[in-house]
């Protein structure tokens, strides 16, 4: 076979394995993506990868501003989008809540954001949020930025203060209440001071969380071994950006009652036994005044006592029973008590 012929011959055989060994090469296509929601590019445009990312509105109290969102399906089959608003709530209404967009199509639903003429001045988000399939199906979220134009008024509020629990822990109560018109980051100190000085000094520090105007939260903090004996003042101070600070106080009294109550048996016990021991003592002077009365019924405070007195005198005088008068013997004497007359 001559050269030529036979060099065609293998050119054609090598072509013809090729396209047996490689037939997807020439049929592939990239998988079309699902749909999409975006914000529409201004115009009328194609969407491309320059557009917004999200929608960004901006007006005072009573205004009205519209945009528009943009669905595309570049797949080969409709789908049907549900759409509603979150976030800004009812100051944002669509113009329809479902849409069907046919195969390789792009459709636009426009929009209005109301603006409350009561709108605080600030930043109020919200999104935009498309599904589609059910629970089960896919989900887009677009957002949307609104600022509110207008003075801004910072104020913050510390209220309720409480301390409950005592013995090894307790917990410091409170609230914090947003009183103006922007959004706040508060940081929060606690501070406990008592009669023996200082029982608690707690840094301030940042919330986990933002605080939206005219929203109060209750927060709680734990106090570990708070004072078993004293009298304290509880202060939880609160600050924010703009100069925003608000504080208040809680007094807190810990006594051990187990103790008190020790305290208070004891000396209710001593009280026994000290009128106990008054009234024995009582009763036996009582005793010892009765044995002194005469046979006749006097009494020692009276002309009893003084019988008594004269017989003592008379016997240290004369050494014998004759209380006063004369007498003879070896010796004479005399002796005489309070009365009258004259006894021998």
């Amino acid at each position: 076979m001559p050269f030529r012929t036979r060099a065609a011959v293998c050119g054609g055989v090598l072509a013809t394995a090729a396209a047996l060994l490689c037939p997807a090469t020439a049929v592939a296509r990239p998988a079309a993506p699902g749909w999409s929601a975006a914000p529409a590019p201004g115009g009328g445009a194609r969407p491309s990868a320059q557009d917004r990312p999200y929608f960004y509105l901006e007006g005072a109290p009573g205004t009205v501003m519209t945009d528009r969102l943009a669905l595309s399906n570049p797949s080969g089959r409709a789908v049907t989008v549900r759409l509603r608003g979150s976030g800004i709530g009812s100051w944002l209404a669509l113009t329809t809540k479902e849409v069907t967009i046919p195969p390789r199509t792009r459709a636009g639903v426009p929009f209005t954001v109301t603006v409350p003429r009561t709108a605080a001045p600030g930043n109020h988000p919200g999104t935009i949020l498309a599904t589609s399939g059910g629970t089960t199906g896919k989900r887009a979220r677009v957002p949307v930025h609104l600022r509110v134009t207008g003075p801004e008024l910072t104020a913050l509020t510390v209220e309720n203060v409480s301390v409950t629990g005592s013995g090894e822990s307790a917990v410091v109560r409170y609230a914090l209440v947003n009183r103006g018109n922007t959004a706040l980051r508060p940081r929060v100190a606690v501070r406990a001071e008592g009669i023996f000085g200082e029982a608690l000094r707690r840094a301030a520090h940042t919330l986990p969380r933002e605080l939206r105007p005219g929203q109060r939260i209750d927060l709680s903090e734990k106090w570990p071994d708070p004072p078993g004996l004293d009298s304290v003042d509880v202060r939880v101070t609160a600050t924010a950006q703009g100069g925003a600070r608000g504080s208040a106080t809680a007094t807190y009294t810990a006594v051990p009652w187990a103790g008190v109550a020790g305290a208070v048996l004891v000396l209710v016990a001593g009280a026994g036994g000290w009128v106990l021991v008054r009234k024995r003592r009582t009763g036996r002077d009582g005793g010892g005044d009765a044995g002194a009365q005469e046979p006749g019924g006097g009494s020692p405070d009276g002309s009893g006592r003084a019988a008594v007195q004269e017989r003592q005198l008379a016997s240290a005088g004369s050494g014998g029973p004759t209380r006063s008068g004369t007498g003879t013997g070896r010796g004479t004497g005399t002796g005489s008590v309070p009365g009258s007359g004259v006894r021998t």
